[in-house]
């Protein structure tokens, strides 16, 4: 089986783009400022040929309502053509196949889906289980299987009879399964390669619709399970990909350790992930060069390597917008993620910058005159000088700007809060900890010393990972956390809890479920007399005396607000010029009137605003999708 990977030139990644913005009124003192990334980002790309044999690209395009359309693109004209997804939107591919046959299939937003290059169409369309296949592959009778997130599922679709058959979810766990590779042997049987929280090899017999597990109880590990169809019609893999050696060899339903690793090739499928890119048409020659923010491609011929450049255009909405915050240097700054992109905002000229991010910018904020970023995956922190020439972080590279700080994977993978603390030299990085994995830590860095410390969830509150923290009186934090788990992990805490940790020697003095049955404390924010105002489940607000260590207030919102806005880093508390506190609902802006702590609606949101939030020249911005909005205080 040939696996194919996002390529670097799939996005011209060094180019820089500077636009107007030209902000639009929307009443009531909102204004939208426009795209902060007006690019998409490829879901599965392949090189191919249409009825005519003419070279041609089909690409899925995800924006911030997901894979939204497949594209075609004529290569000899650069002519695009843009066919919508034929289902509701809100999902994306992660694993595409292009057939023997020549039809491209993928399995997303439960729904399969096959798109015949020869007449241009999408062919098939049909509403399966939940909810998106995480590998395909096709069986020597030409029939395409799909492995799917979260439990197990498998659907096969034969492309002769039409037939497509939903055989559910077939092996049930309580965490959401990752099954990144999928194989069949020649005797009929389907085999699945599972991840994270534990590892496993499913074989599945069709006839029954019963699925075996193949790695014992006692042996699963942390990691993912991996399979292979190999060209003598038996399936290779491994019960945990992580692990050196422990090859075997599967048929009929079986599993046979071998010695070695095996000498059979795979199969020669065409097939991958999300970032599946084929890049060889069947003339020979290649594509190497697909580049959806210059929306060019070049193709290099096969015998005489000569390269031909074509433009071609599409529509798109951008990318959608993780954070934002106000920058030292007056603008406002985030970053939007597929594409993972930077992106500055300047009010005072109506100008966007776009640059390309390293990693995904979850949560951001500013100390004194820098601004730093929390970085998905890796858990990693950046420090951004405005008033410096921009350079491209490379780890270790020391004239980086944004410069690489620290990393803290797995303990750390999907940043939720960056604390830039009021001492001006300390920075607490907290979020979710990598895949399968259950339990957080707090990374903290010296801006003096150049030096980390990195705390586990077992220093900490073990099974629990920090999703708010702010800073009090006498050098102390106040953390909320999260019971969720990294991605595909396994919640095991049963309710989520504040906790109070001395700054000096990092160590948790106290820990408590104050509001019983929360699951995550969304954000937290300091109050005056010391009192921490905070929501929890998006959807309570409480006031938390820390020093008496009890909830003095609290208010159940959803009735009346609706939830909170939700991010990665969601920055639901605003803080003004005069220290007020601003709360963003995903369809209102208030203040949380603090000598009643009473909350005041101010505006209905024209928008959905999908995260917050910070305060600049009499404004609150805020994004909604994939636009940066504001709105003025006062009006």
């Amino acid at each position: 089986m040939r696996r194919f990977l996002l390529l670097a030139t799939v996005v011209c990644l060094t180019v820089v783009g500077t636009l107007s913005a030209a902000s639009r009124e929307l009443g009531q003192g909102f204004l939208d400022h426009g795209v902060a990334t007006p690019i998409s980002c490829h879901r599965g790309t392949v090189a191919t040929v249409d009825g005519r044999g003419r070279p041609v690209v089909l690409s899925w395009l995800m924006d911030h309502r997901g894979a939204y359309e497949l594209m075609l693109v004529d290569v000899e004209t650069g002519k695009a053509e843009e066919y919508p997804t034929p289902f509701p939107l809100g999902d994306s591919p992660f694993a595409s196949l292009l057939s023997s046959a020549n039809k491209y299939y993928t399995h997303f937003g439960s729904h399969f889906v096959e798109f015949d290059p020869t007449c241009r169409a999408f062919t098939f369309c049909r509403k399966t289980s939940p909810q998106m296949a995480m590998s395909m592959t096709e069986d020597n009778r030409g029939v395409i299987w799909s492995a799917t997130y979260p439990q197990s599922g498998v659907v096969s679709f034969d492309p002769k009879s039409r037939e497509l058959k939903d055989y559910g979810h077939v092996y049930r766990q309580d965490w959401a399964q990752y099954p990144r590779s999928v194989a069949a042997d020649n005797a009929g049987w389907i085999y699945l390669g599972i991840g994270s929280t534990a590892c496993q090899v499913l074989a599945f017999d069709p006839k029954s619709g019963k699925a075996s597990p193949l790695v014992p109880e006692d042996q699963r590990r942390h990691g993912s399970g991996y399979v292979y169809p190999g060209t003598d019609g038996k399936v290779y893999g491994q019960p945990n990909s992580s692990e050196q050696g422990n090859w075997h060899v599967y048929y009929q339903g079986q599993a046979e350790r071998l010695a070695k690793r095996p000498a059979t090739p795979a199969k020669n499928i065409i097939t991958g992930s999300q970032g599946l890119f084929h890049d060889v048409f069947p003339d020979g020659s290649r594509l190497t060069r697909f580049d959806l923010l210059e929306r060019v491609l070049v193709v290099e011929a096969a015998q005489s390597k000569r390269r031909k450049s074509v433009r071609f255009d599409y529509r798109s909405e951008g990318a959608h917008i993780m954070g934002v915050a106000a920058a030292p240097d007056g603008t406002v700054c985030g970053g939007t993620s597929f594409p993972m992109r930077f992106f500055s905002y300047d009010p005072r000229k109506d100008q966007w910058v776009n640059r390309e991010a390293f990693g995904q910018w979850n949560t951001v904020a500013r100390q004194g005159d820098r601004f730093f970023a929390g970085s998905y995956g890796g858990g990693r922190l950046l420090e951004w000088d405005p008033a410096a020439r921009w350079v491209d972080t490379v780890p270790g590279k020391k004239e980086s700007n944004p410069l690489f700080l620290a990393e803290s994977a797995p303990t750390i993978n999907r940043p939720h809060k960056l604390l830039a603390h009021p001492d001006g030299r300390t920075l607490v990085l907290a979020g979710t900890p990598g895949y399968g994995y259950t339990g957080g830590g707090l990374l903290f860095w010296d801006r003096k010393t150049h030096k980390q410390e990195l705390l586990t969830h077992q220093q900490l509150i073990p099974e629990h990972s920090t999703m708010s923290l702010v800073a009090l009186e006498g050098g102390k934090l106040l953390g909320g956390t999260t019971t969720a788990p990294g991605t595909g992990g396994q919640r095991k805490a049963r309710q989520a809890e504040l906790y109070l940790l001395d700054l000096a020697t990092r160590r948790v003095e106290w820990h408590e479920a104050v509001l019983p049955g929360v699951q995550n404390y969304t954000d937290l924010c300091l109050g005056p007399g010391g009192l921490v105002c905070g929501f929890a489940d998006r959807s309570r607000l409480f006031v938390f005396d820390p020093i008496k260590r009890k909830v003095v207030h609290q208010e159940a919102t959803l009735e009346r607000f609706g939830p909170t806005v939700s991010q990665q880093g969601p920055r639901v508390f605003v803080r003004g010029a005069k220290q007020e506190i601003f709360v963003l609902f995903a369809r209102a802006v208030a203040q949380l009137e603090t000598d009643r702590w009473q909350i005041r609606p101010l505006a209905p949101s024209p928008v959905t605003i999908t995260a917050g939030g910070d305060f600049l020249d009499g404004r609150i911005y805020f994004a909604g999708g994939s636009h940066l909005y504001s709105y003025r205080v006062g009006e």
